[in-house]
């Protein structure tokens, strides 16, 4: 995987040792610098150190479920991409990983080549190239930073909202459906008609406060646009 000038850094975070080794031999072979933690209290302390591209979570770790720290660490400002391992696999509970953070999401027993092809997507993700600062109206994104602020206020967003925002203001007054955001902010197992999208959007209309920039669409999606007249 092209890395510039420096090995991309990712961490696993699993307490099983042989699916941990299996997990980080593989992404290792990718061309990837590889951390290991087995619980949460470990991973904290490396990634308060360290620059990751992505971070492999288990949901299921000796301190309880990992949404709830990713959580945590996205309302603090964190937008390190996060791809969610777990046994659990309703509707419900992948919808759940979105909410708290995560941006993949994969069900076990899985194929670890599928694991690795995501993690170098959300890596490709996070560092493709792309103007450093995108602007409209009064709201500017600054994508090498991974700050937003609205009218001079730094707004803090989660990696999934970051993502949807990026997408949007990258291309402004045009129609994106929900079937494009899925494909470009999520990835191909998120079922089109679960309502992640919509989940997201509202909350990033919430963050963004009025005059309200991004447009619903009937049957088209969404639009960012200027505010509408009379707001």
């Amino acid at each position: 995987m092209p890395a510039g000038r420096h090995t991309v850094r990712v961490m696993v975070v699993e307490d099983d040792d042989d699916l941990r080794l299996a997990v980080t031999t593989d992404l290792a072979g990718a061309g990837l610098r590889v951390d290991q933690a087995v619980d949460i209290a470990t991973a904290d302390a490396a990634l308060a150190a360290g620059d990751y591209a992505c971070v492999v979570f288990d949901r299921m770790l000796p301190e309880g479920d990992s949404v709830h720290y990713v959580h945590r660490r996205r309302e603090q400002g964190w937008a390190v991409p996060v791809l969610f391992l777990t046994a659990r696999d309703s509707l419900a509970d992948r919808v759940a990983g979105f909410e708290h953070g995560g941006d993949d999401y994969l069900v076990k027993p899985f194929a670890i080549a599928e694991l690795t092809s995501r993690v170098l997507a959300l890596c490709r993700r996070a560092g493709a190239g792309r103007p450093s600062v995108l602007r409209h109206a009064d709201l500017v994104v600054d994508c090498a930073r991974r700050e937003v602020r609205r009218a001079g206020v730094l707004l803090t967003l989660t990696a999934k909202e970051f993502a949807v925002l990026e997408y949007l203001i990258a291309r402004p007054e045009q129609a994106v459906g929900r079937d494009e955001l899925i494909e470009h902010c999520w990835d191909s197992s998120t079922d089109p008609m679960s309502n992640v999208v919509d989940v997201v959007v509202r909350r990033l209309r919430g963050k963004l406060r009025e005059p309200e920039l991004i447009h619903t669409l009937r049957g088209r999606g969404y639009r960012l646009a200027g505010p509408r007249p009379g707001t």
